[in-house]
């Protein structure tokens, strides 16, 4: 059997750190990691609770989040996550900040599928940034006519935090366009990589009383490699299925 190839490659996290006290979207669930079982009070183990958001963090937004007869979270396909990306620094204008299509000045008219923005966020968070910069629907379009399937950005969110409407939101479903906020680019140059992004695997389905739970998004882990990395791999049969999607 031919060995599995092995992935030397350095990873670039660019996830935030859940450390007690991370701020949560005002009036979502706050961030808890409590202590359970503890060996140095007689336990056999080690053990924590977690309470969070789907929202908390870095995190995915499935369709569902923001168009009701829409993709859940469990429908989406991970290879949407995976594969070639650009970062690239950005400034909004106005009041709220938005960073609007020229932005896109001087790149080229084809781009990568997934486009991950830089606003300028740091990489902690100690309060929840209510003045962060969004993303104005007319950029939105051009990037979903420029072949971007993936949005990616460092504020906590693609429309302002008093947007009532979510026209940066609307703008995505519209374009096909999957959405991944909170990102950590505080110090990831410009640039083409490979990403690797995997949500928590939450699923929904019928509660105890028969409710469909809906899954509307997800904590997820993020990582950059060097651009071409995934693609260069030999994949064995198994590895075939997660890596799906590559070049798309």
């Amino acid at each position: 059997m031919k060995a599995a190839p092995r992935l030397n490659t350095p990873l670039q996290d660019i996830s935030r750190a859940l450390t007690p006290g991370h701020p949560s979207w005002p009036g979502d669930p706050e961030f808890v990691l409590h202590p359970r079982a503890r060996m140095a009070a007689g336990d056999s183990v080690n053990t924590g609770e977690l309470g969070l958001s789907t929202h908390t963090g870095t995190h995915v937004d499935a369709p569902w989040h923001y168009a009701d007869h829409a993709e859940k979270l469990d429908a989406v396909p991970l290879s949407r996550y995976v594969g070639r990306c650009r970062v690239i620094r950005v400034q909004g204008v106005g009041q709220p900040a938005r960073v609007g299509p020229e932005a896109l000045e001087g790149l080229p008219e084809q781009l990568p599928p997934r486009v991950l923005l830089h606003t300028g966020q740091p990489a902690h968070w100690d309060a929840f940034p209510e003045d962060f910069t969004a993303l104005h629907p007319d950029l939105i379009a051009e990037l979903g006519r420029r072949g971007v399937t993936l949005i990616g950005t460092d504020s906590p969110s693609v429309d302002p935090l008093t947007s009532k409407t979510l026209d940066a939101h609307a703008a995505c479903f519209a374009a096909g366009i999957l959405i991944l906020e909170g990102l950590n680019l505080s110090s990831v140059p410009d640039g083409e990589y490979d990403l690797m992004c995997l949500p928590m695997p939450l699923a929904g389905g019928p509660d105890a009383a028969g409710n469909d739970i809906g899954v509307d998004g997800a904590p997820a882990r993020a990582v950059l490699l060097p651009a071409g990395t995934l693609a260069a791999l030999e994949p064995t049969e198994l590895e075939t299925a997660a890596l799906a999607g590559l070049g798309e």
